[in-house]
């Protein structure tokens, strides 16, 4: 395979290094998929703790005659910069730049322009469907261990679950505080763009805008409505997004519809890699253990890209 390196959104205020994985044996123009992160700044090679999964992606789908676009999110490169900016969205943080990805491809001789694929890992696997919506028009959709709950309903229950690991000192303590952010949570659809911009919800930046401009797009709004090819991806034991808060909900959500696929693939985390602790509380410590993606994850997709 050939490592390209390229930068999407050259012309714009925020150009972003990336690096285009090319199979070695072409015979024709190929698929390729763009990789969207998780949470948080991330830069191109997802790293996570000490593993490296898209870095792990590029290589493994491009052995199979994928190319692979992958690049430094916004706010790893731009962090400073963004972190005063009030009116912060998902649109500005991951949305535009996953759109010109796959507009980067497009323009590619070497890719086939019918068939470029959206893989959203977490985080990104909410917003996949929406970035697909907005100007992505991809040939189908991966979300992988993602969510089609509201962003705060995901912290929230974070909280809950990390509050239900203490003992009992810490979990009264605990209480009090999950209890003041739930309650800065339960107003934010009722303000106004402007007032949510000016109210402040976690740290000293993130803003009530943030959460409500994305919940005002839940993934749910775009997959019901979805005819393109969707591929579901869990691990049974992600502590992160769960089976049975997400992958089950996933699967109500798109009962019935022949678009849909879905994979659950047992003793797997979050990375798609072997469950080391199964506890939220561990999750940075198992993170630490470099590991690899399970070899059939990437043979799953890779078989679902070559099918469509």
């Amino acid at each position: 395979m050939a490592d390209e390196k390229i930068v999407i959104g050259s012309e714009t205020k925020y150009p972003l290094n990336g690096i285009l994985t090319i199979p070695n044996e072409m015979n024709g123009s190929v698929p390729a998929v763009v990789l969207v992160h998780g949470s948080g700044p991330s830069n191109m090679d997802g790293k996570v703790g000490n593993n490296f999964l898209f870095k792990e992606f590029a290589n493994g789908l491009s052995e199979k005659g994928i190319a692979v676009l992958r690049y430094d999110k916004r706010t790893f490169v731009y962090g400073k910069e963004m972190k005063n900016d009030t009116g912060l969205s998902v649109k500005e943080e991951t949305i535009e730049d996953a759109i010109l990805a796959a507009n980067f491809l497009r323009n590619d001789s070497r890719i086939d322009s019918t068939k470029i694929f959206i893989i959203g890992h977490s985080f990104g696997g909410m917003l996949a469907p929406r970035i697909d919506a907005e100007g992505g028009n991809f040939a189908g959709i991966i979300i992988m261990a993602g969510s089609p709950r509201k962003l705060e309903e995901i912290l929230m229950d974070q909280n809950y679950d990390v509050i239900n690991s203490l003992n009992k000192l810490l979990k009264i303590i605990a209480k009090k505080q999950v209890a003041a952010l739930s309650s800065k949570f339960d107003n934010i659809y009722n303000l106004s763009d402007d007032e949510a911009q000016s109210t402040k919800v976690l740290g000293k930046n993130l803003r009530a805008y943030y959460f409500k401009e994305m919940g005002e797009h839940p993934s749910s709004h775009y997959l019901k409505d979805l005819d393109k090819p969707v591929l579901i991806m869990q691990g049974e034991k992600d502590v992160q997004s769960t089976v049975e808060r997400d992958f089950e909900v996933y699967k109500n959500l798109l009962d019935g519809k022949p678009n849909a696929t879905f994979k659950l693939y047992p003793n797997l985390n979050h990375l798609f890699m072997p469950s080391i602790y199964g506890e939220i509380l561990k999750v940075q410590k198992e993170y630490k253990v470099a590991q690899n993606i399970d070899r059939q994850v990437i043979n799953d997709i890779c078989e679902w890209i070559l099918s469509v």
